[in-house]
């Protein structure tokens, strides 16, 4: 929590992951410790593009350190790509606990990425609260990793 206010949990899906993240939205909205925004789609019966729902997410979670996002597609693949093509997002793509202990702990990850069509909705809890609720450890070498890829990010930009 960052001085008494809320922390923000941004959600994004495409057609394909709109089930999943409509029932981690309606798990989410009953902490009343989160303020939960759903950056779209807002169905599954038509099929969009999950770059178009991605970037508004990333800013949002880039506007304060405490800030965390959700991404949701079919196979989580292709919306965590989109996700990592924004400075200063790390997204991992989950599909249990451990790695979401270890992303959060590790790589200071602020986005998680989930497959609807291989996770299931209890698993699929369980894993957000894992990584809503773990700490970077902000150790020495995990810090030097993150400060590398905050290079890269720096020389490839156009």
């Amino acid at each position: 929590m960052n001085n008494g206010k809320k922390r923000v949990v941004a959600l994004a899906s495409d057609h394909a992951g709109f089930i999943l993240k409509d029932a981690l939205k309606s798990y989410l909205m009953t902490n009343e410790n989160l303020e939960i925004f759903d950056f779209g789609c807002d169905s599954a019966e038509k099929s969009v593009d999950y770059p178009d729902f991605v970037e508004n997410l990333c800013k949002e979670v880039l506007e304060d350190s405490n800030n965390k996002g959700i991404v949701v597609c079919g196979s989580g693949i292709g919306i965590s790509i989109a996700a990592n093509k924004i400075p200063g997002i790390r997204c991992a793509l989950l599909h249990d606990q451990l790695g979401a202990k270890l992303t959060r702990e590790h790589n200071d990850s602020n986005v998680m990425s989930l497959g609807a069509g291989f996770i299931g909705k209890e698993l699929a809890k369980n894993i957000v609260d894992t990584f809503l609720n773990t700490d970077y450890t902000a150790d020495e070498r995990h810090q030097r990793r993150i400060d590398k890829i905050s290079k890269l990010e720096e020389k490839y930009k156009n």
